[in-house]
């Protein structure tokens, strides 16, 4: 990890259509209990910690520690929630910390859109990483894959079960 380089921001937008109400995609966010079924820090269990406040201004806050290559990585994520328009958008901001630093800042932006046998959710992350991994693309493609994993565990606890043969989920192209 390099602490001197420049920021690297950027942009993404992950189109994903859930079998779900916008009501029920969205407690999937704003429900304590149901968002810890989906939500979760890499590392085991034992060492995982959430508070989540959900309102304007309220905040969420998860850990644990992660059995890292090179020794045990603390991994700390806390945001704070800037707009909230129930079943609608959710506004925020993030930092993403191991070991006490800071590697990334991010404003995520999600909407929810009622569409036929569902919601199209769309989720837009901006972001500046603070301290790369070499030139930074390994960080952007992990940020990227793991808003993936994400989404495919919001859809495994809000989704009704599919028809045999039907995924879960899709991402839109």
């Amino acid at each position: 990890m390099t602490e001197t380089s420049p920021a690297l921001h950027g942009t993404f937008t992950v189109p994903f259509t859930l079998a779900a109400t916008p009501g029920r995609v969205f407690a999937g966010f704003s429900d304590e209990p149901l968002r810890r079924r989906w939500f979760r820090m890499p590392g085991p269990s034992a060492t995982a910690r959430h508070r989540l406040d959900f309102r304007t201004g309220g905040t969420e806050e998860a850990g644990s520690v992660f059995p890292g290559t090179e020794g045990p990585e603390e991994l700390e994520y806390r945001s704070r929630f800037l707009d909230i328009a129930p079943d609608r958008r959710i506004v925020y901001g993030y930092e993403a910390r191991v070991n006490g630093v800071t590697r990334w800042t991010s404003q995520v932006i999600l909407e929810f859109a009622p569409e036929t046998g569902g919601t199209l959710l769309t989720w837009t992350e901006q972001y500046a990483f603070l301290v790369l991994t070499g030139d930074g693309s390994q960080d952007v493609a992990h940020l990227k894959g793991a808003t993936r994993l994400r989404l495919n565990g919001l859809a495994s606890v809000v989704e009704d079960r599919p028809a045999p043969g039907r995924p879960l989920s899709r991402p839109r192209r």
